[in-house]
């Protein structure tokens, strides 16, 4: 039986942070665990819908491994373009329907939203939309690699910002 979503467009501009230099959308062997799939199920790219959630983001997984900020500059800021019909879970009704609750920072309560992740994967969703667990009360879309690496739907807009010194902690955010 599918899982119970509703489909969402997106359509518009998300924030990816990645290391100076890199390629947008690197290849990754083995590719990593993350909230939403294991690497060794289903790779993903995952953006954030403003620059102050990509930072977030960053600091909630600096916290996580112990890593001070300045030894994981510069970074470069990139721009994507998206434009993907993808699962919507982005509040606590819809992540209920699945049998989730609001996403947490830390990893240990991963695998219930990697279950729902690779079952959407499994299903045909190209993503879903979801909270972010870093920053309370903004959005996380978590995008689906194809089998030859790519992700249909989004693509990276222009070239990155590059951001030599770690930013100011977001206000709101939660480690």
């Amino acid at each position: 039986m599918p899982l119970d979503v509703d489909p969402v467009r997106v359509i518009g501009r998300w924030v990816k942070h990645a290391y100076a230099g890199s390629h947008p959308l690197p290849r990754r062997d083995p590719p990593p665990d993350s909230r939403w799939q294991r690497g060794d199920e289903v790779d993903a790219l995952y953006l954030a819908d403003e620059e102050a959630t990509a930072w977030a983001e960053w600091y909630r997984h600096l916290a996580e491994h112990g890593l001070p900020p300045a030894a994981q500059m510069p970074r470069d800021l990139w721009q994507w373009k998206v434009h993907a019909e993808v699962a919507d879970l982005c509040d606590q009704a819809r992540l209920a329907r699945v049998g989730l609750g609001r996403p947490r920072p830390g990893r240990r309560g991963w695998p219930p939203y990697q279950q729902v992740g690779e079952t959407l994967a499994e299903e045909g969703w190209p993503g879903l939309r979801a909270p972010s667990a870093a920053r309370p009360g903004h959005l996380v879309l978590c995008l689906f690699r194809a089998a030859d690496g790519t992700v249909p739907g989004a693509r990276p807009d222009g070239s990155p910002r590059r951001v030599d010194e770690p930013p100011a902690p977001p206000t709101g955010m939660t480690t």
